[in-house]
């Protein structure tokens, strides 16, 4: 009887240190007790970009394209909550991203509900989610109509984001619905309908996880929507088969030569923010590629 209740207490105590220890691993997100982080921007770190830009460089495809400015990544290493650090190649330069920034659609359907200039029925409910996980244009295409290009404009452009932003670059834009008709309001930079830039995208997620997106509990709903995406190409094919455990969020997008991914990692041995921007005809193939070399840059990173 003794051994039976030792054993039993040796168990439990063992059952308490692997919750209290996953507990302490994954935080809840957002991380809402946090207020005082920087803007992305200045958590640029020289040297994490520095070896980004050589590990990217190994493949000479890869390195041709940084250098004509076809290839674009972003990536924010969250490990340590307390020294998070930022890396961009190429990352204020705004390029074609498809479905990407349907996440500009949501964040500005999340503020029109906020401030009760849209009502929050369950046809939207369905719409977001549709929008988001299956990239279903029809339901963006609605939302975007719900909304109004004036609406989603003047959210990416609050001060407190800078979501686009002339000055560094451009950003994110929505600028015609995901449609064959309708009229365009093309980004006034290059003219792009639906574009992003990689630090911008970053910078998107990097407060959601603070829970800094409209609220909290705004940032919350936005990543429920996000999370456990329905396409499984791109970034996803390769992390489903390295880091199971980890919970995902996304938004990707793909139109003929453009492909572009960003993701949320956040598991037991790793969490980060990943976007990159492709023109090439090979670029989800590419996109699924390049999550290795993020991964040994951020493992190194995170060994020191």
């Amino acid at each position: 009887m003794l051994k039976k209740t030792i054993l039993l207490y040796v168990l439990l105590s063992l059952s308490y240190n692997i919750f209290s220890q996953s507990a302490t691993t994954l935080r809840e997100l957002p991380l809402k007790e946090v207020k005082s982080y920087p803007a992305l921007n200045i958590l640029k770190d020289d040297l994490l970009n520095k070896e980004l830009l050589a590990e990217i460089s190994k493949n000479t495809l890869w390195k041709a394209m940084i250098q004509n400015k076809k290839l674009s990544i972003g990536i924010v290493d969250l490990n340590n909550l307390n020294n998070i650090k930022y890396a961009g190649i190429n990352d204020n330069h705004m390029m074609y991203a498809a479905s990407l920034p349907k996440i500009a659609i949501l964040l500005a359907a999340m503020d029109a509900i906020e401030n009760g200039e849209l009502i929050e029925t369950p046809e939207i409910t369905k719409d977001l989610y549709l929008m988001i996980s299956k990239s279903n244009n029809q339901a963006s295409t609605r939302m975007i109509d719900r909304l109004g290009y004036l609406k989603i404009e003047s959210v990416l452009r609050q001060e407190q984001h800078k979501f686009y932003d002339e000055s560094t670059g451009g950003g994110l834009w929505v600028g015609k619905r995901y449609a064959a008709g309708g009229k365009r309001h093309p980004e006034p930079m290059k003219g792009l309908s639906h574009a992003a830039t990689t630090q911008q995208v970053c910078s998107f997620y990097y407060q959601l996880v603070l829970g800094n997106l409209i609220s909290p509990e705004r940032s919350k709903q936005m990543l429920s929507i996000m999370k456990d995406p329905s396409l499984h190409h791109k970034f996803v094919n390769t992390l489903e088969k390295i880091a199971p455990n980890a919970t995902l969020y996304r938004k990707s997008g793909s139109w003929k030569n453009f492909h572009a991914d960003s993701i949320l990692v956040w598991g037991p041995k790793r969490k980060y923010i990943a976007v990159a921007l492709i023109d090439d005809f090979y670029g989800e193939q590419i996109i699924r590629d390049l999550i290795n070399p993020i991964e040994r840059v951020l493992k190194k990173k995170k060994q020191l």
